[in-house]
């Protein structure tokens, strides 16, 4: 199995990516151990696709309740963590030798379990969806409250913010969907047929594509359903994979979808080609997918379940290019361009190859005798 794994002194619950300068990424794990709950810190090391032996970083969290789902800020500065209790934010600080993360003060502590938590990809937004259909939009970091819907799912199943932050898709454990707009809080429910359920939900990342891509459950039958965002109408659904997902990703320059099943695959799709492009089969054998997450700059997901705990897996996808290759390959195609140009320049007859004057022929000046004319002319016809 590739990857490595921390599953030991506690049982998994949730785990997501905290994206660092010079792609020095680390991990934060939320774990219980049955009589107190912890959130941990490792270090992630792109040589050998693992995470450090032992945490960089500890918090206990003494005032009960288990980890449910954590959100980390695009900065990489603060993250919150939902636990059965309520919601608490943390800052993080150091670097990697030296990482130390705090609690903050914060106005969600007492509002019950969130089953989704979300950062807007400007990093202006947070939402709150909760296991009692809750919903909350709230402003970064102000916490000014922009939407505090009641109502709006009878239990919240998944949620996902669109590239520009515009929109947020939500949708339930009773098979509906609502998108909101992130400014007013007027929501839009997408239309389904009575035997759909629209189960998970993301927005298209790589900013040509305005897409949102959902799963939907219609009886036996799996589906990938693909929405234009501009209309919110169904553009078509394709049957990918043959069992039901339990967790919906997509990577930061949106290329690849990944979903996780409730037996422990993790099947990566390219969305270009809507095709399957790496399966990765037992992964979390038999066991549920809780946790699932592109690394902010690597072909590499973050995984975790129950019986598991966490891992990180290297994707079997095409490699993508690196900048200095690029740029190697403009630099090799000049040369070639220019080393075809000079031999071309020096075996054509081009209209600009001129004769060296050097070599022109001398033209000397015939003399004619005056004479001539007349020598000429003096003979009269010829009889023959």
């Amino acid at each position: 199995m590739d990857g490595g794994d921390v599953s030991a002194e506690g049982k998994v619950m949730c785990a997501s990516w905290i994206k660092r300068p010079e792609n020095a990424h680390l991990v934060v794990i939320g774990k219980s151990t049955g009589t107190s709950s912890l959130l941990e810190i490792f270090s992630f090391h792109r040589d050998t696709t693992t995470l450090s032996p032992s945490p960089k970083a500890t918090h206990a969290l003494e005032e009960g309740g288990d980890p449910v789902c954590i959100a980390v800020h695009p900065s990489g500065d603060d993250f919150v963590c939902s636990t059965t209790t309520g919601c608490k934010s943390f800052e993080l600080y150091g670097h990697e030798g030296n990482i130390k993360f705090v609690r903050k003060e914060f106005p969600l502590q007492d509002i019950g379990p969130q089953k989704c938590v979300a950062f807007s990809v400007d990093g202006s937004k947070l939402a709150t969806g909760g296991i009692d259909g809750h919903f909350r939009l709230f402003e970064w970091p102000t916490m000014r409250i922009i939407v505090d819907e009641p109502k709006a799912h009878k239990s919240f199943r998944d949620m996902d913010f669109s590239l520009d932050s515009e929109y947020l898709a939500s949708t339930s454990t009773d098979g509906a969907a609502r998108i909101w707009n992130t400014s007013d809080g007027v929501p839009v429910t997408l239309s389904r047929n009575s035997d759909e359920n629209i189960e998970l939900c993301r927005f298209s990342k790589d900013g040509t594509k305005p897409f949102l891509f959902t799963t939907v459950q219609k009886g036996n039958k799996s589906l990938i359903a693909v929405w234009d965002i501009t209309t919110w109408k169904k553009i078509g659904h394709k049957s990918l994979i043959k069992k039901p997902a339990s967790i919906m990703s997509i990577s930061l320059d949106g290329k690849y979808l990944a979903l996780g099943s409730k037996d422990g695959d993790v099947y990566v799709i390219e969305v270009k080609k809507m095709e399957i492009s790496s399966l990765h089969k037992r992964l979390h054998l038999g066991t549920n997918i809780t946790s699932l997450e592109f690394c902010p700059s690597e072909r590499v997901a973050l995984t975790t379940s129950s019986q598991w705990g966490a891992m990180v897996t290297k994707l079997n996808v095409p490699a993508d290019w690196k900048e200095w290759q690029i740029y190697l390959l403009l630099l090799g195609l000049f040369l070639a361009s220019a080393v075809l140009f000079y031999v071309f320049f020096e075996n054509s007859e081009s209209f600009w190859n001129f004769p060296d004057p050097s070599t022109r022929p001398k033209i000397e000046t015939l003399h004619v005798d005056a004479t001539s004319d007349e020598q000429w002319s003096s003979f009269g016809p010829v009889d023959l």
